[in-house]
């Protein structure tokens, strides 16, 4: 073998010879050069082979498979009719389901069938996954209304045209059960002793586990079990925290139908310093508008670490692998040219291509000097929001909404993290007189980060 791959190598090098001028025969660096191409195409030719499988462990996604050889070859050849749940326990989706919902934008677009289980019965327990205390209950009112929510904002990624996906409720099933039938048919194909080694249950032992949520394994799994019988769903996706849950599933198929369901979890969505993304220091990074605004969602993705960037770029755009892999020899400047490409692509994802515009032109005119200030985000003051002196400062960094209360405004102060116009003012008891607020907007900045144009309506 050593030497026929030595033979391959000469004839390679004398190919390559063959396309240089004389003069140049052992140029070593044209030579490399030229080899490096040739390798680049093969890698492309390859890519462009590569089944929807092999993607998603390229890009990074995948955690753990119940059957691998089986999971590949129905999700290759678009045999896969597979489910993704949510729990309503909010009225908006937010980073943390983004991963869920482009796998499953993925993977119907590879021709499979994805299922959307909306949890209006789950969310009546709630899921102690991840959790170090008790969800707050919610009322059936409230968790309809956030199913609606999340009907809505599930639509930009997945196309319900023509029964091309699927969005069901569990409550159809879960709100009706009778008690004593569902322990004497579910009950007895679940071990007390298995579940507790479950990490799920594990890491809540010492605080306190409800016997509410100690169910939900027993729901999640009768979820998979009924979708099965239903639709024909024969595999579900979710987060790596859920693998104990959606083993159950899988296991309660083949004791009580005799038949296979297999399950993949998707890697969870780690900063470099092993901590969940999606949040910041004011909450959730939300995909409503109303909650997280387009340029806040861009910016958040914008001002990730350099650590991260190309593993996000990976996982959650669709750009192609072999555009991303270009980006792994980027360094420094380029490594920001890098944020900027993550930040519009998952922004237009979720908002649209005018608001990525938007949003990128705003943080071009804010922090580069370029770009449109009319994309800025903005806050309007109007008459009543002044006495006659004015407005006084840290209630205009709260109507902002660059603080959350007056303390926080008189620390941001008095630290000379405030700016207006480009001015610091370290007064706390400063006045801003509504004469001094420019005409086209006077810009309030609190950090480097954080600001708002400010107009006069």
């Amino acid at each position: 073998m050593r030497t026929r791959a030595k033979w391959k190598f000469v004839a390679k090098v004398t190919a390559l010879s063959a396309r240089v001028p004389r003069a140049e025969l052992f140029d070593l660096t044209k030579i490399h050069a030229e080899s490096e191409t040739l390798a680049r195409r093969n890698r492309e030719k390859e890519r462009k082979k590569m089944k929807i499988y092999d993607e998603l462990v390229a890009r990074g996604l995948i955690a753990q498979v119940t059957d691998e050889k089986e999971i590949r070859e129905l999700i290759d050849n678009g045999k896969a009719t597979f489910y993704i749940g949510f729990d309503p326990t909010a009225d908006s989706l937010h980073v943390g389901h983004f991963m869920a919902l482009c796998l499953m934008k993925r993977l119907q677009e590879a021709g499979n069938k994805p299922i959307a289980l909306i949890g209006g019965g789950t969310g009546m327990v709630g899921d102690p996954s991840g959790r170090t205390d008790m969800r707050q209950m919610m009322t059936p009112e409230t968790i309809q209304h956030n199913c609606d929510c999340f009907k809505k904002q599930m639509s930009r990624f997945i196309d319900f045209s023509d029964g091309k996906a699927l969005m069901v409720n569990n409550a159809d099933w879960l709100m009706d059960l009778n008690y004593i039938d569902f322990l004497r048919e579910i009950g007895p194909h679940f071990s007390v002793n298995r579940m507790l080694t479950a990490e799920c249950y594990k890491q809540r032992m010492e605080k306190g586990l409800s016997f509410l949520e100690f169910n939900y394994m027993l729901m999640q799994s009768y979820d998979f079990f009924e979708l099965f019988q239903r639709y024909g769903c024969n595999m579900q996706f979710g987060g790596d925290d859920q693998w104990s849950n959606m083993l159950g599933g899988t296991e309660l198929i083949r004791r009580k139908l005799g038949k296979d369901a297999y399950a993949m979890t998707i890697t969870l969505l780690l900063n470099s310093e092993g901590k969940k993304m999606g949040k910041t220091q004011s909450g959730a990074v939300w995909l409503d508008p109303d909650k997280t605004s387009p340029f806040d969602f861009y910016q958040y993705w914008r001002n990730v670490a350099d650590a991260d960037v190309l593993k996000c770029l990976r996982m959650l755009t669709f750009l192609p692998l072999e555009q991303i892999d270009e980006m792994d020899k980027w360094e420094g400047s380029q490594l920001n040219r890098a944020k900027e490409i993550l930040a519009y692509e998952l922004t237009a994802l979720v908002h649209g291509e005018d608001e990525a515009k938007k949003a990128e032109s705003g943080a071009k005119a804010m922090f580069a000097g370029g770009g449109d200030s009319e994309n800025m985000p903005t806050t309007e003051l109007k008459d009543e929001d002044f006495t006659e002196d004015g407005i006084d400062l840290i209630s205009l960094l709260q109507k902002a909404e660059l603080v959350g209360t007056r303390n926080e405004g008189r620390r941001a102060i008095e630290q000379g993290g405030v700016t207006l116009d480009g001015e610091k003012i370290t007064d706390v008891k400063h006045i801003v007189k509504k004469e001094n607020i420019l005409p086209e907007g006077s810009i309030l900045r609190r950090g480097k980060k954080k600001f708002k144009k400010i107009c006069v309506g």
